[in-house]
């Protein structure tokens, strides 16, 4: 059966991420210097793969990581089913002592099964799963060879669980970096991942 790869990319880093400010999905922040690096670098290392797909989140700093590609030949899509999960009452906030106990106590309820906890005015495992469920099987279905497919931490943890067909329960267990690439591969309907997190690209120069 036809082989099939797929780049899952985090986007690059924002303000909030580094001073450590909950965005979600609902900031709408952009990639500072740094980020905008970071995305040049990747596109640097990348830009002679051939993506016929490239898939981003409905929020700017996913398509900002991946603009430089967006002039090339490949089919674009944007996708609000791979944006970053709502964080209700956290968003915008820093780790104030009293929201990360809040914080805490939703992660730890998701790390042992309980996926339909969720903060304030949020969404939880369970909501974020079903979306990223329903993207995977339209993806499986469309016709590519190779897809650049570029979204957000939480939901990379996610997508990855979703794919090796672990439970939600060890999102913890997925690592994610700005600009980290989880390299995966469709063959025979199953998902191999040669890379994980890579961070290659930023040891280049431009």
């Amino acid at each position: 059966m036809m082989q099939r790869e797929v780049y899952f990319l985090r986007h690059g880093e924002t303000e909030q991420n580094l001073r450590g400010i909950v965005q979600g999905s609902g900031i709408d922040s952009n990639l500072n210097e740094n980020g905008l690096q970071q995305a040049s670098l990747f596109y640097e290392k990348y830009k002679s793969e051939h993506f016929d797909l490239i898939v981003h989140s409905n929020l700017i700093r996913t398509r900002q990581t991946i603009q430089h590609f967006l002039t090339h030949d490949g089919y674009i899509e944007n996708d609000a089913r791979i944006r970053e999960i709502c964080w209700g009452e956290h968003e915008g906030k820093a780790g104030e002592p009293e929201l990360m106990a809040k914080y805490y106590r939703i992660i730890n309820a998701w790390s042992s099964g309980d996926y339909h906890a969720k903060p304030v005015g949020g969404e939880s495992a369970f909501e974020l799963g079903e979306r990223l469920t329903a993207f995977i099987s339209d993806l499986e279905k469309k016709s590519f060879q190779k897809a650049l497919i570029c979204t957000h931490g939480r939901t990379l943890r996610a997508l990855i669980c979703l794919l090796r067909q672990w439970p939600l329960s060890k999102m913890e267990e997925i690592e994610h970096s700005n600009t980290g690439l989880y390299h995966g591969v469709l063959r025979n309907g199953n998902w191999h991942f040669i890379r994980k997190n890579d961070l290659s690209h930023l040891n280049r120069t431009i």
